[in-house]
């Protein structure tokens, strides 16, 4: 069974490379939604697949770190990154350039982290990513599946190319939450939300 939890973000990019002038060269915006499917062939003690009040605790922290945020390609240039950083306190740079592609691809490694370290409390057995969307506009998304998430033909995602600003980071539930997820420190879901 499939279960799926949308989330929404506001972000800024450049993409570089890109074949359209505008996004290539200009700062721009876009009103993100992440769509997030988790299934397994078990449901838990209450008969569902994952309780969606705890999509919203980790899941959430990570992608609303996104939100009101310029994501910044490591491979830019120092300028370009210095500069970000200088007039954006929430900021997170990424070892990809920030296309919806590559945006699907980040979540779902950050998202199949956790869920690896999560220790369930309510029966929930063999929860994994199944894919994941996101909507750049109204009408152009990215699908990423886990063959894709993993591809290095695509770039290789390592957690730790990927840094969140100290002001992400103060918002954050558990400050150190991604630090667990990179050191691969169990997560514990709460019993009851």
């Amino acid at each position: 069974m499939i279960i799926r939890k949308l989330f929404k973000f506001e972000n800024a990019h450049i993409v570089r490379s890109c074949s359209s002038k505008r996004c290539k060269t200009s700062i721009h915006g876009h009103s993100y939604r992440a769509e997030i499917l988790l299934s397994s062939n078990f449901l838990d003690d209450a008969g569902m697949v994952y309780d969606f009040g705890l999509m919203k605790q980790n899941i959430a922290t990570i992608i609303d770190s996104f939100d009101h945020s310029t994501t910044i390609f490591s491979k830019d240039s120092d300028e370009y990154k210095n500069d970000i950083k200088k007039h954006s306190a929430r900021w997170v740079q990424i070892p990809l350039n920030p296309s919806a592609e590559q945006f699907c691809r980040i979540f779902f490694v950050i998202i199949d982290e956790i869920l690896k370290l999560t220790l369930m409390q309510n029966g929930e057995k063999n929860v994994e990513i199944h894919s994941v969307i996101v909507h750049e506009t109204d009408t152009g998304y990215a699908q990423c599946f886990k063959d894709d998430a993993y591809n290095p033909q695509m770039g290789e995602i390592r957690l730790e190319d990927i840094v969140f600003s100290e002001a992400v980071i103060a918002e954050w539930d558990d400050p150190k939450l991604f630090e667990k997820i990179k050191n691969k420190t169990k997560l514990i879901n709460p019993k009851d939300i």
